[in-house]
């Protein structure tokens, strides 16, 4: 199911309504609901990898059980791995397992040996898959870890695996969070409430708004990019930018307020990754859930920054590369990870990747800085570069794109024409900067943030015919 679609629509209310008036006084009752209304949402989209779900969920609440119960640190450790290999075995399966083949196939080809694809499955790629499995381990991983203690009630670990409004595009929760507000009896509480529709809206508006009207372009653009001048293709590397953060973000946004509805917080995403003023700083606010999840669980059990320099950049082309893979099996994403390994160096080798932790753009000013603006500019203008990489279908198609991007730059009239959304999207995200959980609340004047609320709606409502797929349902 959608969130930009007329079933999520009807879906959302009857649930909450049933939610918070029916099942509120029986936290079983209410986590059953959540659990119900999760499989019916992820089953609109097929009903056949439900099994799958269920399957992962079973698994990992036995081995969750089963973990703490054993005598011995070695034992401990193989009820771990049988939970990680089950999880990226059926993630390998349905996602890696033609790549792998196709790839040995191409090598052989090019060494002369002719291979017929017979050994090629013909599998659907399950929505949600790379989100789900990662969830599932972190709370296996955190058992081990002895941060979290297993539950033994299934329903409401039924629930956190298959949470309906993160379940198949994150964020990817860790259970150390989610789990125990799903727990604990919940409250309805107005202001959280509030908050949730605002970040609905403003999450709608820039998957509605602005991702999907540039889509087209964009696919108009990378499709045709051998015909079209340097100038186009610049501005179909810059659409691409912000359609996939308006796309990806924007459900980020619509599932952090879907939860708030129900009384549960989920972790942050996306922090305005685009005002950053360098690599490291744009991974720190670029799908958080991920990044932060590779660090906690792959680079610092590799030894992170402490055992050397050496070691140091062997761990962040590891979690790039990985990063790129995780998003798809083609040779382009990981190569998206390899470029965006070899911008971060530098600032790892003169340690300055953690120099913005505590601080954001302008922070006490209106405008940034003409050292501020530069970095922005520069680690945008890299990012979007980089993103070139992500969109191409072969590694070939980015190297011939970004060569074409050399000549003549003039942009005829008809691709200037999405510009004019950017132009009123990127100072709102400026304005709303310091806190992204408070989106819209721009003025003081309550009568004008609602103006802007019913602006923002008819512009939905106007484009709201354009619907289409999220981007990162693919991953």
């Amino acid at each position: 199911m959608l969130f930009n679609s007329i079933e999520f629509i009807l879906f959302l209310p009857v649930v909450f309504v049933l939610y918070w008036l029916v099942f509120n006084k029986n936290l079983k009752h209410q986590n059953l609901l959540v659990l119900l209304s999760s499989y019916v949402f992820y089953g609109w989209w097929d009903y056949r990898f439900l099994s799958l779900i269920f399957l992962s969920t079973i698994v990992d609440y036995f081995i969750g059980l089963n973990i703490p119960k054993q005598d011995s640190e070695k034992k401990q450790k193989l009820f771990l791995w049988g939970s990680i290999l089950f999880n990226l075995g059926v993630l390998g399966l349905f996602k890696y397992y033609n790549f792998f083949v196709d790839s040995w196939i191409d090598l052989f080809s090019s060494v002369g040996y002719e291979i017929k694809s017979v050994w090629t499955l013909n599998i659907i790629l399950p929505v949600g898959i790379s989100f789900y499995t990662f969830q599932t381990m972190s709370y296996t991983i955190d058992i081990f870890k002895k941060k979290l203690q297993p539950t033994k009630d299934f329903i409401s670990f039924a629930s956190f695996v298959s949470f309906f409004p993160q379940l198949v595009a994150g964020p990817i929760e860790r259970a150390s969070n989610l789990l125990p507000q799903i727990l604990k009896k919940r409250e309805f509480q107005y202001e959280q409430g509030v908050q949730g529709l605002r970040l609905i809206l403003w999450g709608m508006f820039k998957k509605v708004v602005i991702a999907d009207s540039l889509s087209p372009l964009v696919n108009e653009i990378f499709r045709d990019y051998e015909l079209l001048n340097g100038g186009i293709l610049w501005l179909g590397a810059v659409y691409f930018a912000f359609q996939i953060y308006c796309d990806f973000s924007g459900y980020s946004d619509i599932a952090i307020g879907t939860s708030k509805l129900f009384g549960i917080e989920l972790i942050s995403n996306f922090k305005f990754p685009y005002f950053s003023r360098n690599i490291g700083e744009f991974w720190r606010r670029w799908h958080i859930s991920l990044s932060t999840w590779f660090r906690d669980y792959l680079y610092i059990p590799l030894g992170g920054s402490k055992e050397g320099k050496l070691k140091s950049i062997r761990n962040v082309f590891v979690i790039f590369l990985l990063s790129g893979f995780w998003h798809g099996a083609n040779w382009t994403f990981i190569f998206w990870g390899l470029f965006h390994s070899i911008l971060f160096l530098p600032s790892l080798i003169f340690k300055t990747n953690r120099k913005y932790t505590s601080s954001i753009i302008a922070e006490k000013t209106l405008l940034p800085s003409p050292k501020e603006f530069l970095q922005v500019g520069t680690t945008f203008l890299l990012v979007t570069i980089g993103w070139v990489f992500f969109r191409s279908e072969t590694i070939g198609d980015s190297f011939n794109y970004l060569n074409h991007m050399i000549f003549d730059v003039s942009i005829p009239k008809k691709y200037r024409s999405e510009l004019i959304s950017l132009v009123i999207f990127i100072p709102i995200e400026y304005l709303i900067r310091k806190d992204e959980r408070l989106n819209l609340k721009l003025f003081k004047n309550h009568l004008f943030n609602y103006t802007l609320y019913a602006i923002i709606l008819l512009f939905i409502l106007a484009n709201f015919y354009e619907k289409s797929d999220f981007i990162y349902f693919q991953f």
